[in-house]
């Protein structure tokens, strides 16, 4: 059980969040809260510290470090949509009449074949396929790589030699 810590007059008191925190802010951020909010929940939780010299700088350091991650991400989006912008990749699939296929080509398909042509593991989560593809020929998909990068690839469906 958890004591509650009274905090005279609850007044605001101004903290360091460690962790994201719903409503109020994220990781680094400096935040001023209720006395009583930071004392019975932040604190115990090790959401939040009081906010010294020594905390600003943590916070100036998460800050630093949040930015070149994304800064790295961003550019590792770069080289990847470079390297599979224009890509083409060929599937062979089963069909019947009229050229529509037994099944349909999903992301997990078009991101195993990429992954096989161009050497780099792409995720089926940012394969965009708009709609199944249950036919066969020529179909333009985008991929969504983060960071705002896409990249369009194109996937030809050919037909299977397998017996029907």
């Amino acid at each position: 059980m958890r004591a509650l810590i009274l905090i005279e007059g609850d007044k605001a008191m101004r903290v360091l969040l460690l962790k994201e925190v719903k409503g109020l802010g994220k990781a680094g951020d400096i935040k001023e809260v209720a006395g009583g909010y930071a004392a019975n929940y932040l604190f115990p939780n090790k959401l939040a510290q009081p906010v010294t010299d020594g905390a600003v700088k943590t916070a100036q350091e998460v800050k630093a470090a949040e930015v070149r991650k994304v800064e790295k991400k961003a550019n590792e989006s770069k080289l990847l949509a470079q390297k599979l912008n224009g890509q083409t990749v060929a599937l062979k699939a089963r069909s019947g009449e009229g050229d529509r296929l037994y099944g349909s080509i999903t992301s997990q398909d078009v991101a195993d074949a990429l992954t096989k042509s161009v050497g780099v593991a792409v995720d089926k989560r940012v394969v965009d396929i708009e709609h199944p593809i249950k036919t066969l020929g020529r179909h333009d998909v985008t991929l969504r790589l983060g960071g705002g990068m896409t990249a369009t690839v194109t996937v030809l469906v050919e037909k299977s030699k397998e017996p029907v």
